[in-house]
């Protein structure tokens, strides 16, 4: 039985890969996980693309990578072991639009595997009962996508080849690599677009991380639907914050109802007065569906208009902006160090 699959719209894709970043929070505890990427490859049918030879000065690093990965299929209850090499392809596919920058592909290739492995190695730890002695599953809501080559054939359709050899050369490309810190994986949190400035892990998620910290992302204020309004009648919040928590007080006058916001330097909400309580940002943004946290609230005739602006909780490397610098010209390693400060990017070797 097989996941029935549609065309999606970027929107759709970042939705659900900011779903999946925001268990992010659940990994950074596991200090002792690694990251890592496969070496299990075949050639990439179609055109050839650029920086296909790995650069030599990508130290080798004691860690060595899967070569499959074993994936829950929640449709059936079965556990498929897939190749590593395929796996990211059909996440690097889930979680970008094959129309990015090649350079931007292989950055999220990078990422995507790291995520991985990192889930990997946490699950070897401390095995979740519910995986049922998988790594992971294709819950896109608590795991990262991926798309079966039978979903991309649907997904792309009559340009099945042309960008299944895109995505596929730019994984091969990277294959070996892995982003590190103190010769263990990092956490390679991502999002799909910042408020112009990426946040720091400590502000967001309550932990700091030396390579989580802010850093400039101002093409991601050029992105389409950067700034967005989402109207919200009183009756409608109310049952959310009510639903949410059921002793809330909340005053009469619905002007009333927010405070004034403790924000990062860059606006996105850490706490805000809601009634009676102290809210977390991360949570009024889960609980009314915006699009980041980063956000503003004003009331006017019985409805509350927010106003938004990026896309994701705004921890790591930004996607548009990965996007934005290879444009630019920069390659695929100077936007994963870019996105994550003082980390590095180490070659490993692929279990057989």
């Amino acid at each position: 039985m097989r996941r029935k699959i549609r065309s999606k719209s970027v929107s759709e894709r970042k939705e659900r890969g900011d779903r999946m970043n925001r268990q992010m929070r659940f990994l950074i505890p596991a200090a002792g996980m690694m990251l890592f990427l496969p070496a299990c490859i075949a050639s990439a049918a179609g055109r050839q693309h650029p920086s296909l030879t790995m650069p030599a000065e990508f130290p080798d690093a004691a860690l060595t990578t899967a070569s499959q990965y074993r994936v829950l299929l929640t449709e059936t209850g079965e556990i498929a072991e897939v190749p590593a090499r395929e796996y990211l392809i059909g996440a690097v596919a889930a979680e970008l639009p094959a129309e990015y920058e090649y350079e931007a592909l292989k950055a999220q290739a990078v990422a995507s595997h790291t995520y991985a492995e990192r889930i990997r190695r946490q699950q070897e730890a401390a095995p979740d009962p519910a995986l049922n002695g998988a790594d992971f599953s294709d819950d896109s809501s608590k795991y990262q996508a991926f798309y079966t080559d039978a979903e991309l054939h649907t997904l792309y359709g009559d340009a099945y080849d042309r960008y299944y050899s895109k995505i596929a050369s730019a994984v091969t490309a990277v294959e070996p690599l892995l982003i590190c810190m103190e010769d263990e994986p990092i956490v390679a949190a991502f999002h799909a677009v910042s408020d112009g400035m990426t946040e720091n892990a400590a502000d967001i998620w309550g932990q700091p991380l030396p390579y989580l910290v802010s850093v400039s992302s101002e093409a991601d204020q050029t992105a389409p639907q950067f700034e967005e309004t989402v109207t919200i009648p009183l009756a409608s919040a109310e049952q959310a914050l009510r639903a949410a928590d059921p002793e809330i007080v909340l005053p009469e006058q619905g002007a009333e109802w927010f405070g004034e916001p403790e924000t990062t330097p860059s606006g996105t909400v850490l706490r805000m007065r809601t009634g009676n309580i102290e809210s977390d940002g991360q949570k009024l943004r889960e609980l009314f569906h915006l699009r980041s946290a980063c956000f503003t609230v004003e009331y006017c005739d019985g409805q509350f208009r927010f106003t938004t602006k990026g896309y994701g909780h705004g921890v790591g490397m930004s996607q548009y902006g990965a996007n934005m610098m290879a444009r630019s010209g920069a390659t695929f390693d100077q936007i994963l160090l870019h996105y994550y400060s003082g980390a590095s990017i180490q070659r490993c070797k692929c279990a057989k």
